[in-house]
Formats: structure tokens, C-alpha cells, sequence
């Protein structure tokens, strides 16, 4: 007889392992489940760091439009206001913060470079490794599985079969012990439960050896394979928090690496701030703005207790029409030409008076007197005649009429015309420096031309390079003209005495000479506009007639009186005069109204000065033009 162990008992063998086999696969949802956490850790901190490379992007674009905006404009007026210490420092400060931007690009720059490719790249093959991990793990777990089932089948089969041989033993017995059965029938029985027997001990050498089969694949399984897999998962995951500390790490040695340079652009900025030089700049603003005048002299006393009598101005007038009557030389058509130039060009009126000298640029201005009626002016046309240097200065005057402003900026103080006159110098000779660059280029030019004709025709250059030397000696004529005028402006600069100016004063009234009266004119000039003859006759050319020849034929103006200078007035407009202050004049014209008086010194020098400048004293019998000024004084 067969004993073979109870069914049940190798049931409760076999059922622990198939436990162990769900907790394995609920241990590997659980390391899936972290490990895919970790990667979407990684992720964002990738997006993190990218959203802090596109806001350094943004602040350096910002921070250089700021700077672009406030850059000075080339060939504009801030250009020029860039030459004070405290612009230069804000010019400075506006680079530094170009340089500040710059920085953090190289931030934006460094940090994608190093964290978010270098991350992104890692997380690629961070989701291939546990990809791979995982695979290996579910392989295990299906092989430990099938396993697990062929141990199943086995067992179920050996039990079969021997409830089978328990069954043919039983029957054979049964026939065995009938005597009704036949010998045959018992052998039968017999035999099919020695069969049944031998798949029973079939089955369990089976079951034995799947049993142990599986035994060594599951102590493989959870000794080996598993403890492998975690251990590679484990060392992934390790990996991956090593990764993301260094990154945070380089985040930070990313930031600390500009410090320097942007410390330095901090110091240069404050090199810049500590350059700033207020008495510097404020002597700029004098020397820029310095006018070149003299001050005023003191304010005499004026006294009121003796009004002047306007009786006195208005019987002089008459006794000068009276007196000085001659017959005209032309006739009603020369007339109506000489209505326009009956008077010396005389200066715009001044602006409205001031409370003191030196609140406008010419001097205090007399206050308005009431204008003599329009048939004064006429009688005194008819009777007196203007005294004309020359055809030229009339010429000039027009000129300067009808001109937007002179060519020499003679009306300009002397100190600003001086830095004018030096400005249009050097930039002409900047453009005769182009000007020679270009001719030296193109003389290249055609040399290389010369020696290899297949590169050019050496011919197709001469018409340029004699434009050029035109444009050259044109440009030095214009360097010449304004030199001139710049020459005679820095004579004039330093304050010339009393006694030079009376000197000259004299000197003019031995030459009265018409030649010599235009020259002296021109010298004497306060805006200096007579230097280069040419260029001034081009404004307006008018033939020469027999009327330049009348004009220079004229009578002096009868003086109807003298006065005295209270201030210094240096003329700078066409038709005004130069007085020293205590300097005694003639008064050939009263004061219409309009805040100008005219004054004669000799027979030769004439012009306009400010009513406000003079102290004017009519003289009721001032008939002749030669009186001695000591004594009219005395």
C-alpha cells in the first residue's frame, strides 16, 4: 500500500509564497509611484530655473532700452549739454548700467547652459534608467508568477490522482472480499489500482520536483532579482537628489560669479558721481554764456530841477532847416531813390527799459518820448543830407536786412561770436580733412588702376579728384574768410583804454578821405562784417551809377547839440557807434522815440547810440559842425 501525505497539508505549504508575491507587486507600485514623483520634482525646478532665465532676459532688455533711452542723441542739442562733469556722470552711470544688463544675460546665459539643458538632458535619461528598473522588475515578478502557477498545476494533478488510487484500492478490496465475483473481475480491479498507484507516484515525483524548482526560483527571486532591482532604483533616486542639489548649487555660484563685474559697474558708477565738479561746471556755464562786454559805469545824478525844454530842440530844428537850405544836386527822380537810404541803417529798436544798465544786452534805453509829427521828418529830409561812408555799407546794411543773420555772427556779443567763429573754423577743417582723405583714396585708386587696367579705368577718376580739389580750395577760401574774421574778433577782445579809442578817434578825423573812410569803416566795424569784401558784396550786387558818386558828395548833418557818454557802449549792430564812458559827441539827431540818438565824433565816424547811454545837451544855436567839444563842455 501507497501512504501519501493528506492534500490539505501541501495546500498550506504552497500558500505563503503567493502573499509574498502581492506584497512584492504592491511594493513595486509604491517605488513607481515615488519615483515618478522625483521626476516631476526635477521637472519643476527645470521650469523654475527657465522662468528665471527669461526674467533676467526681460530686466537686461529693459535695463538697455532704459539706458538707449536716455543716451544723447547724436548731432543734437544734448550732445552738447554733455560736457558738464555732472551729464558726464549720468553719461557714465547710463553705460554702466548697459554693462549692469550685460551681466545678467550672461545669468540667463550660464544658468540655461548649465542647469536647464544639463537637467533636461538628465531627466530623459533618468525616465530611460527607471523605465528599464521597472521593466526588470515586472519580468521577475511574471517569472516568479508562472512559476508559482506551474507549482499550482502540479499539486492539483498529484491530487487527483491520488484520490483516483484511493478510489481503485477501495474498489479492488470491495471485489476481493465478494465471493460472487469472479477471479477475472478481481484481477481486473486489481490491476487498474496498481495503475492508479504508479500516476499517483508519478504525480508526486512530478509535484516534488516542481516544488523544488520553484523554491530555488522564488530565493532567486527575493534574494537575488529583487534586492538587485531596488538596489539599481535606489541608487537612481540617490542620483537624481544629488543632481538637483548640485544644480540649486551652480544657481547660486551663477549669481556669485557676475558679482564682482557688477560691483565694479557699481564702482564706476560711484567713480562717476564722485567726479561730478560743481565749480568746474559753473565755469563752464561762464565761459559758455560770457559776453564780452563792459559793465556799466555808475548812474549820474539826474537833475529834474532844470526840465529841458522841448522849444529849444524844435527851434533848433527849424533854424538848422533854415540855415542848412540848399538846393538839391537830382532831381524829383533821384529823389524817390534816395528815399529808402535817407538815413544810416539804423539798429532795430532797443527792447522796452529795464531799472538798470545791464538788464539788456545794448544797455539801459531811454524812456518812449512822444514821435514829432511826420512833416518834420519830411522838411528835414528836404534840408539835410545824410552822411555815407560808401556805396558798400549801404550795400551791407540791405544785406543785412534782408538776410536771416550775418555770415560773421556780428550779432553776437564778442566772447559768443569769438566761440562761434571758432566753431565754424574747425568744422571746416574737419571737412577738409574728409574732403583730402577722399582725394588720397581715390589718388590710391587709380594708382592700383595704372599698374592692373583690368581692375579699372584710371581715366573715370580724374573728374572726381578735380571736384575735389575744387571743393578743397573752396573750403580753404571759407577757412581763410572766417580765420579773418576771428583774427580781427580776438583783436577786439581785450579792453581797449579811453585814451586808444580817442586815439583812434582822431587818426580817423586826419584821414576823412572817401577810400580811406570805407577802410576805417571797416576796421571799426563792430561786427566785423567788412573782413572779406567778396562775400559780402555777393549778398547784394548793384551797378555802380552816378548815385554812389552823389552820396559820397553829401554834407555832413548840422549838429544840433552834444552829449556825454554815462556808459560805455561798445557797437556791435550795422549803423550803431563804439563810446567811451565820459567821452563828449555830437548830436546830429535827436531821439525820434524809439530809444536811439545819433552821435557824430569827427567828420567821418557817425552812428546810433542808445538814448539811455548819453546825457544829451541841445545847443539852441548850434549851427556849426566843427566847434570844439572843450568848449561846447565848458
Amino acid at each position: 500500500m501507497v501512504s501519501l501525505p493528506h492534500p490539505s497539508l501541501l495546500h498550506g505549504a504552497v500558500s505563503a509564497p503567493c502573499l509574498c508575491c502581492r506584497k512584492g507587486k504592491d511594493q513595486f507600485d509604491n517605488l513607481e509611484k515615488h519615483t515618478q514623483w522625483g521626476i516631476d520634482v526635477l521637472e519643476k525646478y527645470i521650469k523654475f530655473v527657465k522662468e528665471r532665465t527669461e526674467i533676467e532676459l526681460s530686466y537686461a532688455k529693459q535695463l538697455r532700452n532704459l539706458s538707449k533711452k536716455y543716451q544723447p542723441k547724436k548731432n543734437s542739442k544734448e550732445e552738447e549739454e554733455y560736457r558738464y562733469t555732472s551729464t558726464r556722470a549720468f553719461l557714465a552711470t547710463l553705460n554702466e548700467m548697459n554693462d549692469y544688463a550685460g551681466q545678467h544675460e550672461v545669468i540667463s546665459e550660464n544658468m540655461t547652459s548649465l542647469i536647464t539643458a544639463e537637467l533636461t538632458r538628465y531627466v530623459q535619461e533618468l525616465k530611460q534608467e527607471r523605465k528599464s528598473h521597472f521593466h526588470d522588475g515586472r519580468k521577475a515578478q511574471q517569472h516568479i508568477e508562472t512559476c508559482w502557477k506551474q507549482l499550482e498545476a502540479s499539486k492539483r494533478r498529484f491530487e487527483r490522482d491520488c484520490k483516483e488510487a484511493d478510489r481503485a484500492q477501495q474498489y479492488f478490496e470491495k471485489m476481493d472480499a465478494d465471493i460472487n465475483v469472479t477471479k477475472a473481475d478481481v484481477e481486473k480491479a486489481r490491476q487498474q489500482a496498481q495503475l492508479r498507484h504508479q500516476m499517483a507516484e508519478d504525480s508526486k515525483a512530478e509535484y516534488s520536483s516542481t516544488l523544488q524548482k520553484f523554491n530555488s526560483e522564488q530565493h532567486e527571486h527575493y534574494y537575488t532579482h529583487i534586492p538587485n532591482i531596488f538596489q539599481k532604483i535606489q541608487e537612481m533616486e540617490e542620483r537624481r537628489i544629488v543632481r538637483i542639489g548640485e544644480s540649486m548649487k551652480t544657481f547660486a555660484e551663477v549669481d556669485r560669479q557676475v558679482i564682482p563685474i557688477i560691483g565694479k559697474c557699481l564702482d564706476e558708477i560711484t567713480k562717476a558721481a564722485e567726479s561730478v565738479d560743481h565749480k568746474n561746471d559753473s565755469q563752464m556755464v561762464i565761459e559758455a554764456f560770457k559776453s564780452g562786454f563792459e559793465p556799466p559805469g555808475d548812474v549820474d545824478f539826474e537833475d529834474f530841477t532844470q526840465p529841458m525844454k522841448r522849444t529849444v530842440s524844435e527851434s533848433s530844428l527849424s533854424n538848422s532847416r533854415g540855415d542848412g537850405k540848399s538846393e538839391p544836386k537830382f532831381g524829383s527822380k533821384s529823389k524817390g531813390k534816395l528815399w529808402p537810404f535817407i538815413k544810416k541803417n539804423k539798429p532795430p529798436p532797443p527792447p522796452p527799459a529795464s531799472a538798470s544798465p545791464s538788464a539788456v544786452p545794448n544797455g539801459p534805453q531811454s524812456p518812449k518820448q512822444q514821435k514829432e509829427p511826420l512833416s518834420h521828418r519830411f522838411n528835414e529830409f528836404m534840408t539835410s543830407k545824410p552822411k555815407i561812408h560808401c556805396f558798400r555799407s549801404l550795400k551791407r546794411g540791405l544785406s543785412l536786412k534782408l538776410g536771416a543773420g550775418p555770415e560773421d555772427f556780428s550779432n553776437l556779443p564778442p566772447e559768443q561770436r569769438r566761440k562761434k567763429l571758432q566753431q565754424k573754423v574747425d568744422e571746416l577743417n574737419r571737412d577738409i580733412q574728409k574732403e583730402m582723405d577722399s582725394r588720397d583714396a581715390l589718388t590710391k585708386m587709380k594708382d592700383v588702376y595704372i599698374k592692373n587696367p583690368q581692375m579699372g579705368d584710371a581715366a573715370s577718376v580724374d573728374h572726381r579728384l578735380a571736384e575735389l580739389g575744387q571743393n578743397i580750395e573752396k573750403l580753404r577760401l571759407e577757412v581763410q574768410k572766417f580765420e579773418g574774421w576771428l583774427a580781427e574778433v580776438e583783436g577786439r577782445l581785450p579792453a581797449r583804454s579811453e585814451q586808444h579809442r580817442r586815439q583812434s578817434g582822431v587818426y580817423e578825423a586826419q584821414n576823412p578821405s572817401g577810400v580811406n573812410s570805407c577802410a576805417q569803416d571797416r576796421e571799426s566795424s563792430p561786427d566785423g562784417s567788412y573782413t572779406e569784401e567778396q562775400s559780402q558784396e555777393t549778398e547784394m550786387k548793384v551797378p555802380a551809377t552816378d548815385f554812389d558818386d552823389e552820396f559820397d558828395d553829401e554834407e555832413p548833418l548840422p549838429t544840433i547839440g552834444t552829449c556825454k557818454a554815462l556808459y560805455t557802449f561798445e557797437g556791435q549792430n550795422e549803423g550803431t557807434i563804439s563810446v567811451a564812458e565820459g567821452e563828449m559827441l555830437y548830436v546830429i539827431e535827436e531821439d525820434k522815440g524809439d530809444g536811439w540818438t545819433r552821435i557824430r565824433r569827427n567828420e567821418d565816424e557817425e552812428g546810433y547810440v542808445p538814448t539811455s547811454y548819453v546825457e544829451v545837451y541841445l545847443d539852441k544855436n548850434a549851427k556849426d559842425v566843427h566847434k570844439p567839444l572843450q568848449k561846447i563842455s565848458e
